[in-house]
């Protein structure tokens, strides 16, 4: 069952440990997540061939850390992505730390290499009109001064976010053709996972699904959503979240402010879906509670302060603002519901579908030729 409670640090209410299939949900790309470690979207997962240490011979350049099929990685590539992933952290790693950090980099390139390769064989490429309208999708919410920060604050040029939307959509491309279509999930395969965990589908208690947006007044975290607009103490969180439940009121979609605005990582950039939380989860911050309930579908709550604890004494971490979406009464949900049908065929389709796709990275790395010169380099220096 999850578990509502107060992310001191962060100032915000999150869900942890959702049933994992109940909760399964589709990985989006995400503004934030992309820009801010971008290789990180391109992974499948598993591991990199690698090239007998006793049969190395010297790289085509000192420059060049890996090849794929004869496609070098350069230097250059693999140091912007390692710079990208040390964020504004002021505490430097050390050599060996950072060599760990730039040979999982490198891993990932090589891995989003083999794919890249692999959908254009088969005429899988993203195409410029596909690029150019994820590219207004993403840049819908912000104005452009706003869009122009965010990329300037990340060092990165519109080239280069162009450049990663076009090869993530052409591993969506590839994983839809080869993984996706194959998939098909029966009526048969949802009754016999119902009848096995019928258990999962009984509510002992009413529960609500519910939306938030969160300002606190604490700094950033390095990994919060950097894409938030942080507010430096409580006087100003809560001026933040007054502003942001007027344009509410005038009618603004909560979603959008909420991935753009919500300092919650765990689900801003999900629109500050909370998913589903127990009535006696909400009994944890009465305030909340008493709020929420007087509410009706579609309603949201004044701006409500968060404590960094539970009972008297403690200091207000922040502002949250939750969205009502609905309310499901206590019992058995039954086979024939289309939420449980739906829950069911989600959770199948994703499970046999991470299992494709790593079978599937496998066989693509059989028949792959990968040299990690950068690998041979640090093991052969690390046995002298």
């Amino acid at each position: 069952m999850a578990k509502l409670h107060f992310d001191v640090a962060g100032g915000a209410i999150i869900l942890l440990g959702p049933p994992p299939l109940v909760q399964l949900r589709r990985i989006k790309l995400q503004f934030d997540g992309m820009i801010r470690v971008r290789f990180a979207v391109f992974v499948l997962g598993g591991g990199v061939l690698l090239a007998s240490v006793g049969g190395c011979h010297r790289p085509p350049s000192p420059d060049v850390m890996a090849t794929v099929n004869g496609k070098e990685i350069l230097r250059a590539d693999l140091e912007k992505f390692y710079q990208a992933s040390l964020g504004d952290n002021p505490q430097k790693p050390s050599p060996e730390q950072a060599n760990i950090v730039r040979l999982n980099i490198l891993r990932q390139m090589i891995d989003d290499e083999i794919i890249q390769q692999r959908a254009a064989k088969l005429n899988l490429a993203a195409s410029d009109e596909d690029v150019n309208a994820k590219l207004i999708e993403m840049k819908a919410p912000y104005t452009q001064e706003e869009f122009d920060k965010q990329l300037k604050a990340r060092n990165i040029t519109v080239e280069d976010l162009k450049r990663d939307l076009r090869r993530s959509l052409t591993n969506t491309k590839l994983m839809n053709k080869e993984i996706e279509s194959k998939i098909k999930i029966t009526d048969s395969d949802i009754s016999s996972y119902y009848n096995t965990h019928k258990a999962e589908f009984n509510l002992i208690e009413p529960r609500y699904h519910l939306a938030q947006i969160v300002v606190t007044g604490a700094p950033p975290q390095q990994d919060g959503n950097t894409q938030a607009r942080r507010v430096p103490n409580e006087a100003e969180a809560r001026k933040e979240i007054q502003t942001l439940h007027n344009r509410l009121e005038s009618g603004e979609d909560f979603g959008t402010l909420a991935a753009q605005f919500s300092e919650n990582a765990n689900n801003a950039s999900n629109g500050g879906d909370m998913g589903f939380v127990f009535e006696s989860q909400l009994h944890s911050d009465l305030d909340a509670y008493n709020a929420i309930t007087k509410l009706k579908p579609g309603q949201i709550t004044e701006s409500l302060p968060i404590y960094d604890g539970a009972g008297p004494g403690h200091k207000v971490v922040g502002y949250a603002i939750y969205k009502f979406i609905s309310r499901e009464a206590a019992g058995q949900r039954e086979m024939n519901d289309p939420r449980v049908q739906q829950t069911i065929r989600e959770g199948l389709r994703e499970s046999h579908a991470q299992m494709l796709r790593n079978a599937y990275n496998e066989m693509l790395h059989d028949s792959a030729a990968v040299r990690n010169y950068f690998a041979e380099q640090i093991l052969k220096e690390g046995a002298q």
